[in-house]
């Protein structure tokens, strides 16, 4: 598994916290995008549009469902193969 540095988990989250519309203080590496921050599934269809394009990478639609929470999140951009 690769590892992902500091810059990138920190553009991950910023992605994250502009899709939904959520300040960077209210969300940590673990909570939940659906139970805690009300996003839908229109939203993480998004989010995995916004780092496809801003990374260079490929990621799946079958990740979608593991795409939870940051930590997840990060672990799947350092497993998505680049284009």
């Amino acid at each position: 598994m690769s590892t992902i540095t500091s810059d990138r988990r920190s553009a991950i989250k910023e992605i994250v916290c502009d899709i939904l519309e959520l300040d960077e203080g209210d969300v940590t590496e673990t909570s939940l995008f659906i139970d805690d921050h009300r996003a839908d599934s229109l939203r993480a269809i998004e989010i995995l549009a916004s780092l496809e394009k801003e990374f260079g990478i490929t990621i799946d639609q079958s990740e979608l469902a593991q795409m939870i929470n940051l930590e997840a999140v990060y672990k799947v951009v350092a497993e998505a193969p680049a284009r």
